[in-house]
């Protein structure tokens, strides 16, 4: 995705206070996106009737594969794409009808590094207020870059920087004009795990100061541990969108496994109508749905069937079931 300068040329003015904050910080209606290209007979539909309303304060989630829609989404609200039907609101500023408010009223942070290797991460900061239209006694680059932990090399050429640092500088240059939205694009894009913890963290300050923060990730664990809301969208359209743990609650299966003795050769007839897997001579494993609770009678079971538990652990489903139950259904209804 290009450098954020270019993503909001047309915003030189940081938008207008609101006399009141909106409800939702983002409002999609009906969003549809088709590409026409020359000499292909059908026209290709990157997105199909999308809804969403993202609230204010939160951090919300936008998951899919590859060519699911998510860039063309962004791209929209971004400025960069010409949607061909349907209406998004930024901030309560309609793309179309008051552009310069909303493009100021986001900042985009792609996924690829794009730092002039000659600059200082200050000098980076000021270039971009300056293209925003900010004017010098109203930028905040001491400010932001304290807040992103690189106060301590505001002056270093940014090619000194790690990759770490460079990804909070990208983050950095998209909230010079103060946006009330964040749009973070795979942030953590091949970065280890210790860096990816630190964004993280920095992500979490920046939504507990107040800002907004829209997330695509291929990292279903990040998802999972940021996100107060996630949609999954897929082949242009939304398939499910819902509070995370709400998601997550939406496949109704458990595990559970019990280490046992004495030894098994088989299981026990007491056990059979809850038809366990013999893991090993010792080990049962028992898969059900959670609504019918059947725990308690399980281990009842077990005991009738003289044995004697040393060992137990549960599991439930993760985002990751989800994401793939739901997206080899939505093929599987399209065959």
């Amino acid at each position: 995705m290009p450098d954020t300068a270019t993503l909001h040329a047309a915003a030189r003015q940081p938008a207008p206070a609101a006399t009141s904050l909106p409800a939702n910080a983002v409002e999609i209606e009906h969003l549809e996106k088709t590409y026409r290209a020359a000499g292909k007979a059908a026209p290709l539909k990157a997105l199909s009737d999308v809804s969403l309303e993202i609230p204010r304060g939160c951090v919300f989630g936008l998951l899919g594969p590859n060519g699911a829609g998510k860039s063309t989404l962004i791209n929209i609200m971004a400025g960069l794409v010409t949607k061909t039907g349907g209406a998004v609101r930024l901030w309560g500023n309609d793309i179309d009808k008051a552009t310069r408010q909303a493009r100021a009223s986001i900042g985009v942070v792609p996924q690829e590094l794009n730092i002039d290797p000659f600059f200082t991460p200050y000098e980076m900061l000021e270039l971009q207020a300056g293209l925003y239209g900010v004017p010098p006694r109203e930028r905040r680059t001491e400010e932001i870059l304290s807040m992103l932990g690189l106060a301590d090399k505001a002056r270093a050429y940014t090619r000194t920087l790690s990759g770490g640092m460079r990804r909070r500088l990208m983050v950095a240059k998209a909230m010079v004009h103060n946006p009330p939205i964040l749009v973070l694009d795979e942030p953590t894009a091949g970065v280890d795990i210790e860096l990816r913890q630190q964004l993280w963290g920095r992500v979490r300050e920046l939504n507990r100061q107040g800002t907004t923060i829209l997330l695509t990730t291929h990292y279903l664990e990040e998802a999972e541990e940021l996100c107060d809301t996630i949609a999954i969208i897929n082949r242009g359209r939304v398939i499910a969108c819902d509070p995370t743990e709400q998601l997550v609650r939406r496949l109704d299966n458990k595990e559970l496994a019990l280490v046992v003795s004495p030894e098994l050769e088989a299981v026990p007839e007491a056990l059979q109508p809850f038809e366990p897997e013999l893991a090993a001579p010792n080990r049962l494993v028992f898969r059900y749905r959670t609504s019918d609770a059947p725990v308690g009678r399980i281990l009842a079971a077990t005991r009738d069937a003289g044995l004697e538990i040393q060992d137990l652990r549960t599991e439930e489903a993760d985002l990751e079931d989800i994401f793939l139950q739901l997206t080899r259904g939505a093929h599987d209804d399209e065959r």
